[in-house]
Parts: structure tokens; C-alpha cells; sequence
């Protein structure tokens, strides 16, 4: 039974610092963030002023691949590190690119607000007998997935696209995210799918954007949520050699671009990279 009263204590104690899942929000144009998520954004905003639009191509990457995901007849979507509902959420991508509406997806983050946020928030739009939002971290692999096997939405027997969306940008190298990666890969069906996306320092533009994107990150330091950036070479491990979906990894603009997507004229301006990966 979801907890309101418990959901909005979370959301009240809060509002110290910024939350870096609101940040976000705001930057892709959703309204559940506060003024110190504002205030922040913006000064984010004046020293990388593109912020914004790399926040949009990676809820726009989002959207197309599990768009595919699901048109590749994938029906389990575990999503770690999800944040806040906003537009375009996982399930309803899904149930749009299903109309039959069989599809299930699971919400995870160890955040408490952005969980609570959940919680409030996807009464609206959420199935409850397939769509679900729990309390994991990422960092705790072990029970994060015994949480998923036991939440009664995902059949871990079979194929599933597992989510994990501009998170890696938050996490260090001395975090040992490749053991992290390495255990969730090992844990996915034969046939599931792997996608992952992140913010890269690759080919700065000039010294003048090199040194933004160092601010940046130093900036991050006082959210929720510290960054970390990577190249193409250093984000590739993380799909432990699964053969790729194509057009591979890639500045994620370039990856099935449609009609809306920000950057699709250059997109290695967007300053994001991701792709699928399929296990054998």
C-alpha cells in the first residue's frame, strides 16, 4: 500500500540542496522541481547553455529505444535509476508502441525523493497490476534484483530491456561500476536487451567547452547526485562486448533519429552517447 503521508515528508525534507532528478526535470521541461532546483539549473545553464537540450536528448533517447525495444517484441522493462515521471515515462512509450497493453515495467531508484515523487505521481498514469515504482540501489545489486524478482511484475525467465538512462554520468570509476554492470548482465535472460546512455566529455568543441564541462561536474559536487563524464572508448565496456543493435554506440541523436529529435543535424553537439545491446 503506497504511503501519501510518507511520499511527501520525503519530498519536504528535500529542499537543502538541489536534487539532481529535478534538475533534470525542470531542464526537459517537466514541473515537479522547486526553486533551489531552479536556481541551480540556471546557473548550470549559464556556464554550459546546451544543458538543457542534452538533458532533452537523453529523455528523447529514452523514448526511442524503448520504443524499439518494445517493437522488437520485448514486454519487461526494468528501469534503474528512473527519477521522476514526467512526459514520456517507460510505460507509457511502451503501451504505446503495444497497443495491446501487455507490457511491465518496473521503476527503481534509490533516492527518496525521486521515489516518492513516484509515488505520488504515477497513480495517475500507471497500470498498478504492471507498472510498479520500489526503493533499490543500484550500488546493492544483490537485493536490488531479489526486489525485482519479488515484486510480482517481472519474470526474470524471460527476456527484459534494462534501463539504465543517463545514470553512469553519476557514477566514478572508484565506484566499480563495471562489477555493478557485470552483475546485472550476468542476471538477464537469454535475448534481453541492454541500454544505456550517459553524458561524455568526448571531442570537446574548444578549450572553452573542455573547461565548462570540468565546471560543470564540480558544480554537481553540492547536488544529490556527484557526475562523472566519459569517452566513447571508456563507456563501451559497460555492454561486456554483447553485440550491439544497430547503429552501435553512438552520439545518441544519431541513434534512429525521428522527426523531434534535438541535435539530429549534428549529433555530436549533444554531448550524449548511448546504445542497445542484445544478450546472446
Amino acid at each position: 500500500m503506497i504511503d501519501h503521508d510518507a511520499a511527501l515528508k520525503a519530498v519536504e525534507n528535500s529542499l537543502d540542496r538541489p536534487s539532481a532528478a529535478r534538475v533534470y526535470d525542470y531542464f526537459i521541461g517537466g514541473d515537479t522541481h522547486y526553486a533551489i532546483d531552479r536556481l541551480f539549473a540556471e546557473k548550470v545553464r549559464q556556464r554550459l547553455p546546451l544543458m538543457g537540450d542534452y538533458c532533452k536528448t537523453s529523455r528523447q533517447f529514452l523514448g526511442r529505444a524503448v520504443r524499439h525495444c518494445a517493437e522488437l517484441g520485448i514486454r519487461q522493462f526494468v528501469d534503474i535509476g528512473s527519477g521522476l515521471p514526467t512526459a514520456g515515462n517507460v510505460h507509457e512509450v511502451a503501451d504505446e508502441a503495444r497497443p495491446q497493453e501487455d507490457t511491465h515495467v518496473l521503476y527503481i531508484d534509490n533516492e527518496p525523493i525521486a521515489l516518492a515523487h513516484s509515488t505520488l505521481l504515477l497513480a495517475d498514469t500507471a497500470d498498478p497490476d504492471r507498472h510498479h515504482a520500489i526503493a533499490a540501489d543500484l550500488f546493492d545489486p544483490e537485493d536490488l534484483w531479489e526486489r525485482v524478482m519479488d515484486s510480482g511484475i517481472i519474470d526474470v525467465e524471460e527476456p527484459v530491456a534494462l534501463v539504465i538512462n543517463a545514470v553512469m554520468h553519476f557514477i566514478k570509476d572508484e565506484q566499480d561500476p563495471d562489477a555493478l554492470l557485470d552483475f546485472y548482465r550476468d542476471r538477464l535472460a537469454p535475448g534481453s536487451l541492454l541500454v544505456i546512455s550517459q553524458m561524455t566529455n568526448e571531442n570537446p568543441a574548444n578549450d572553452e567547452e573542455r573547461q565548462a564541462l570540468l565546471d560543470i561536474l564540480e558544480y554537481y559536487e553540492t547536488t544529490t547526485n556527484p557526475g562523472f563524464l566519459r569517452t566513447m572508448d571508456e563507456f563501451r565496456r559497460f555492454f561486456g562486448g554483447w553485440p550491439l543493435l544497430e547503429p552501435g554506440l553512438v552520439y545518441a541523436p544519431a541513434w534512429h533519429p525521428d522527426e523531434r529529435t534535438v541535435f539530429a543535424a549534428a549529433p555530436s553537439e549533444s554531448r550524449v552517447i548511448g546504445g542497445i545491446a542484445r544478450k546472446p
